[in-house]
């Protein structure tokens, strides 16, 4: 089984902490398919040490999606500090991680993110003084390097180990990548022979084979899943029943799809309010519909619904649609 510090995770399937995603409604949902860790989308520290209305809110936790990391950003060590230390004292957060991955020019401008990817000695520096001042076991979330030139994943994933970090998670792209190409899993072999703490291996994980394979290959310690997972929380479950079985689950139906997205809304109405949570689940809504024969009239029209009943009606007019057609198809 997976270990970080003190922290036990019943499997090796971890959800990775994707922005704009994976908040507390998300996050309950795929722990419910039997994700070993979920991870909280990234937080800025500036946010958390000014106590910003906003910042605060991502904060919150449901006791029911433990064991679960806490993502922190930012590129000043005593914003950083500080913020850890809130998440340390004042979240029931079992794990605080660093954000040393994103790299959308805004997180990367402001010295954070992906920015550290070309630095092993400020990596120590800032992760070490995150050590200290915590309790909580520290972790990071990195990328193989900032481009095809800078690849210092060695380097960089020792630093944490120094520095008192208790596992990496690291993506096998660039930031120059971005999330295009495809993820070198060599270089994730390399890292895993270099250190002796948790290595999560990231990066073209879209099957529970894709994951057997990339434990097999790599030999890491745990698989985190990201955009794979999108409407679609069935991957974590059929990964994790693969792994601990080697049969693979049969596919949901289009019904319980809808079941799961609408789950999905309602908690996310608890979380923000229906007109908020309505307009965020036009996104995930769509990855819901993915891959669902004859969807391209619901998933354009989605983004035209305000109300929790037009989502509703319209997810279910879809499946009603479809299982009548089945239903025709039988009686022929």
């Amino acid at each position: 089984m997976l270990r970080i510090g003190d922290i036990e995770m019943k499997n090796q399937v971890v959800l990775a902490p994707m922005a704009g995603v994976c908040n507390s409604a998300f996050r309950l949902t795929v722990k419910e398919f039997g994700a070993g860790l979920v991870c909280a989308e990234m937080v800025s520290d500036k946010g958390i040490v000014l106590k910003n209305a906003r910042t605060m809110n991502m904060l919150y936790i449901d006791e029911r999606e433990k064991p679960l990391s806490l993502q922190i950003f930012g590129g000043e060590k005593k914003s950083l500090v500080e913020a850890a230390q809130f998440v340390d004292k004042n979240t029931t957060a079992d794990i605080i991680d660093i954000n040393m991955g994103c790299p959308v020019p805004k997180i990367t401008k402001c010295d954070a993110g992906a920015k550290w990817l070309l630095d092993p000695n400020k990596i120590y520096e800032m992760v070490s003084a995150v050590v200290d001042a915590v309790e909580k076991p520290v972790t990071v979330k990195m990328r193989i390097g900032w481009d095809d030139e800078h690849v210092f994943a060695i380097q960089n994933a020792q630093a944490v180990e120094r520095a008192g970090g208790k596992a990496v998670s690291m993506h096998g792209r660039t930031r120059v990548q971005m999330y295009e190409g495809k993820a070198n899993w060599d270089i994730i072999r390399e890292v895993k022979k270099s250190i002796n703490i948790p290595l999560i291996g990231n990066g073209d994980v879209e099957t529970p084979q894709d994951a057997e394979r990339m434990l097999n290959e790599t030999g890491v310690d745990g698989v985190m899943i990201g955009r794979a997972a999108l409407g679609n929380p069935w991957m974590i479950y059929r990964t994790v029943k693969y792994l601990e079985t080697g049969q693979l689950m049969d596919e949901p139906s289009v019904r319980e799809k809808m079941d799961v997205c609408v789950l999905h809304m309602d908690r996310l109405i608890a979380l923000k309010n229906e007109n908020v949570a309505v307009r965020e689940m036009r996104k995930h809504a769509s990855w819901y519909l993915k891959g669902v024969k004859g969807n391209a009239t619901a998933r354009k029209g989605i983004n035209d619904c305000e109300t929790r009943e037009d989502v509703v009606k319209l997810l279910y007019g879809l499946v009603d649609d479809i299982e009548a057609k089945q239903q025709n198809i039988q009686m022929v």
